[in-house]
């Protein structure tokens, strides 16, 4: 049987799971902007955050589930004039990332806010061949919030 993949509100998602997946360490090691330790004050500002972006945008970041059970949240944000992908699994989630990608970025193909997907991925990913097979195309190496990043792009235009 298939694991249902489901995107759904960060709101929906109960805050002690967000949390827990936010605490990992595994998490954590590819996250360089990560900097502070969560608590439930933490994913209150995180989800709130979000939800405004949605509201803002009529765009954001979703909880994923797979199952119905919380797996990790992504989406897109809007960065000035580009929308940033970015998805962040639990460790035990991490198989299906390019499942979740490509749901995401079908979702991008028919909103036509959404000529070009962006990546930005700490270089500590080593393994960027997924994202390749995408389409997507190394544009250079950006500095973030003080760190750096690997800047991918995708055409979503039809």
């Amino acid at each position: 049987m298939s694991t249902k993949i489901i995107f759904t509100q960060l709101s929906e998602v109960e805050p002690g799971d967000i949390l827990a997946h936010m605490c990992d360490p595994k998490v954590a090691e590819h996250m360089p902007l990560l900097t502070s330790n969560w608590d439930m004050n933490a994913v209150s500002k995180f989800v709130a955050t979000k939800e405004e972006c949605w509201k803002r945008d009529g765009l954001g970041h979703w909880a994923i589930l797979a199952d119905e059970d919380y797996i990790g949240w992504g989406g897109f944000q809007r960065e000035g004039d580009e929308w940033d992908f970015g998805l962040v699994l639990k460790p035990d989630a991490f198989g299906l990332g390019i499942r979740i990608t490509r749901k995401a970025i079908d979702f991008a193909l028919a909103d036509e806010r959404i000529p070009f997907v962006t990546f930005l991925l700490p270089p500590s990913r080593k393994n960027l061949g997924a994202l390749e097979r995408l389409g997507a195309q190394f544009v250079n190496k950006i500095s973030y919030d003080g760190s750096v990043f690997l800047k991918y792009r995708l055409n979503t235009e039809r």
